[in-house]
């Protein structure tokens, strides 16, 4: 990294694979530059239960941290963990590690930020409201607006809107919240990705992208209006398109990023793509994040079968990410 401070790792839900993740990853590869913010008790159990050796350094050592060792930041849990079981009495240490990353970074110990995955569901049965990482971010930073892309198998997807129930998201999609988004995309790839002259492919809300208003006007309405204000600019924007033809090769392969309109209608193609190999990026914040592609596969916590791809991807997108800021 140009940068000499280290990036901080935030180990997600303690009874998930995130644990696991950083331990191989320290064992198989080491993580030098990188200062993981977790429980160190609990990062040596799940060394010794996966049977790896591991060293726990003190944050100062990171530059020099070798295979076998993890630099940590001790933020410790409130009870022992159990692999594969969820317990709400962890949820608030999970989110002060968070909390602890996203300050550091704004106060320029760290250089960027990159997290495994958390359990939205236990963080809510602890009492706390809690709806994703994207969220959180954006209100620990005091960001008016994030937005949420994903990065694999050549694809770069982002959304309009995200953690929303289906019903909810029509209503969510006005006109000043798609051209927030826009601009957002627009500035991100332009400094933060090096695409000096982005090219946008812009998805429908509707099938057939309204079928010209009879199966809905979302796009007459809200999407084709911002979009032509937007070109006027001189923002390179293709659409309103059908989502189901949008990810063909003939769009694609002239497009530097998507921006689809909800969730799961942009991310289970990129998924398909790059599962275990992309990298979840959240955009228009003040400091750099990025995220593994995944959940916390309960099942898989402490068994050692983790497929450490997207955590790879992830810190190297970061690294990247961090050398553009400082070059």
């Amino acid at each position: 990294m140009t940068s000499k401070k280290p990036l901080v790792i935030t180990a997600g839900e303690p009874a998930g694979i995130g644990p696991d993740l950083l331990v191989l990853q320290a064992a198989r590869h080491g993580l030098p530059g990188c200062v993981v913010a977790a429980d160190a008790d609990m990062l040596r159990q799940r060394a010794a239960l996966l049977g790896v050796m591991l060293e726990i350094l003190p944050p100062s050592r990171s530059a020099a941290a070798g295979t076998g060792q993890l630099a940590v930041e001790h933020i410790p849990l409130a009870t022992v963990v159990q692999p594969g079981r969820l317990d709400p009495v962890n949820a608030p240490s999970v989110l002060e590690s968070l909390t602890h990353a996203i300050r550091g970074c704004e106060e320029g110990r760290y250089a960027g930020l990159v997290t495994a995955p958390v359990h939205k569901g236990v963080i809510n049965d602890a009492g706390i409201p809690f709806t994703g990482h994207t969220e959180f971010l954006a209100e620990l930073t005091g960001t008016p607006l994030v937005v949420m892309m994903l990065v694999g198998g050549g694809l770069r997807v982002a959304l309009a809107t995200t953690h929303l129930p289906v019903k909810e998201v029509a209503a969510a999609l006005t006109p000043e919240l798609l051209e927030q988004v826009l601009r957002i995309l627009q500035h991100d790839l332009v400094h933060h990705f090096g695409v000096p002259a982005p090219r946008i492919l812009v998805a429908g809300l509707n099938p057939h992208a309204g079928e010209s208003g009879h199966l809905g006007r979302e796009e007459i309405e809200v999407i084709e209006p911002v979009l032509r204000r937007l070109r006027a600019e001189g923002m390179q924007l293709t659409g309103p398109l059908p989502a189901d033809t949008l990810f063909t090769p003939h769009y694609l392969k002239d497009a530097d990023a998507v921006l689809a309109m909800y969730h799961d209608q942009g991310l289970p193609v990129l998924k398909y793509a790059s599962f275990g190999g992309g990298v979840n990026v959240t955009l228009g914040l003040p400091i750099i994040r990025t995220s593994v592609d995944h959940g916390t596969a309960l099942e898989l916590a402490g068994t050692g079968q983790v497929n450490l791809g997207s955590l790879q991807a992830a810190l190297e997108l970061a690294q990247q990410l961090v050398a553009a800021r400082h070059g």
